[in-house]
């Protein structure tokens, strides 16, 4: 019988592409991770894996195994949720990949609505960037992530999440409070030829922030780039740039800066994604009723919480 832990190693390695990545995630080293996929190939009998340059490349047979894998492990997932619900009261860990406002936010308050509900839960929290967590859970390193969405945007599809929507979250355009501020603008015209503070490139927010500016007929003099918006609201208050921020980062606070809408008045979505086969875990039930309970007075839907 093929050992599932082998098997594994094969299905991270198809979604992580290098040993190396293997060996980091599961806390091996990467010379165990070699010696355990040769034997796999030794169990099953066939080539699993072959060199294409400096690189591992996973052949036809190792694709039917993977697949296969990726099957065996759902139902896994499937039987602990079953036995777990036979259980009268909500044990073990959830682990939550969260990115950096919605841990602010929503988190805490989720942390001790759960804490006195269920104080044999444990619940494991790490800041991860979107795109990074709905990775991490397809790939079982993660139970849950709070994720989000900008208008006009999407994700790849990972088919085997699924996704509730936590709240919409409105985005405007922050510059000084201070009358007396160098860097002020009551519009996005008026931010034209401002320097401004926005994410790295390639994250969603930067790409739709770019978007928004393009649109409204100029480039943005990006000076200060940082995915702490923590950050982006002192150099804002400062008079030191000017950027697009949501509400989210304020929670239940008083903006410290001044907030102009946006044509339009858009929102990004923020939302879970959890594994389909583990979804009906109860402590993942558990976290996500707590964080929807959590969302902040006054988000669009924290009356449907």
């Amino acid at each position: 019988m093929l050992d599932v832990r082998k098997l594994r190693l094969l299905l991270e390695l198809d979604a992580r592409g290098t040993v190396t990545a293997v060996a980091q995630a599961l806390s091996y080293s990467p010379s165990s991770v070699s010696q355990q996929l040769s034997a796999l190939e030794k169990e099953c009998g066939v080539q699993l894996l072959q060199k294409v340059g400096r690189r591992v490349q996973l052949t036809p047979q190792a694709e039917i195994l993977v697949r296969h894998t990726a099957d065996v492990l759902d139902l896994l997932d499937e039987a602990e949720s079953e036995l777990t619900t036979s259980l009268t009261t909500v044990t073990g860990v959830v682990r939550i990949a969260v990115f950096q406002s919605a841990a602010h936010a929503i988190v805490p308050r989720a942390l001790s609505i759960l804490a006195g509900a269920y104080p044999d839960l444990r619940v494991e929290v790490t800041e991860r960037e979107p795109e990074q967590g709905l990775f991490e859970v397809a790939a079982r390193d993660f139970d849950l992530v709070i994720a989000e969405q900008y208008p006009g945007s999407t994700r790849g599809l990972r088919t085997g999440l699924d996704r509730v929507d936590l709240a919409t979250d409105p985005i405007r355009l922050a510059s000084s409070a201070e009358p007396k501020a160098r860097i002020r603008a009551s519009s996005l015209a008026e931010a034209a030829d401002l320097p401004w503070v926005m994410e790295p490139l390639g994250t969603a927010a930067r790409t739709w922030a770019v978007q928004r500016c393009r649109e409204a007929g100029f480039e943005p003099d990006v000076r200060y780039e940082t995915a702490d918006l923590v950050a982006h609201i002192r150099l804002i208050r400062s008079g030191n740039a000017v950027g697009l921020l949501p509400d989210l980062v304020w929670a239940d606070e008083r903006p410290s800066v001044e907030l102009v809408e946006l044509p339009g008045n858009p929102h990004r979505t923020v939302f879970t994604a959890a594994r389909r086969s583990s979804a009906g875990r109860p402590g993942v039930v558990a976290c996500r009723d707590a964080l929807a309970r959590a969302v902040p007075a006054g988000s669009p839907l924290s009356s449907e919480a």
